[in-house]
């Protein structure tokens, strides 16, 4: 069973936000990072860089695949875990703390919304 927090919502494509009212902190999931084997490189947009919802914002390499990533909300880019480009492993590691993706000045909450609840995503990838 993989680990499914429910302080955060989830896209069918296995990215994750959770916010804090203004910040969304974006991640991929633990199936995810599960069903990718080991992560050996990101590509993330740079802090001030604008992210739509549902569109491709970075790509995760592994040794098994090369995925892209959707964006779960739209937003300006506030930061990027920096760490992850000489530590790619943390995706896998800790995909919900140390391997987080970005952090995002959200534009809508009511995108949060759209988003699948953490029972609605765990039974999608039972």
């Amino acid at each position: 069973m993989f680990e499914v927090p429910t302080d955060r919502k989830y896209q069918e494509s296995h990215e994750y936000a959770t916010t804090d009212g203004e910040t969304a902190t974006v991640g991929i999931t633990d199936f995810a990072q599960d069903e990718l084997g080991d992560v050996v490189f990101v590509e993330l947009p740079a802090v001030g860089d604008e992210i739509s919802q549902g569109e491709e914002f970075g790509v995760v390499e592994s040794i098994k695949a090369v995925s892209d990533l959707y964006a779960p909300v739209s937003g300006t880019v506030t930061a990027v875990n920096e760490d992850l480009f000489d530590r790619p492993e943390l995706v896998n590691e800790e995909p919900y703390g140390d391997g987080w993706m970005l952090e995002v000045e959200v534009g809508d909450d009511a995108e949060f919304d759209e988003l699948l609840s953490a029972d609605d995503y765990r039974e999608q990838t039972e």
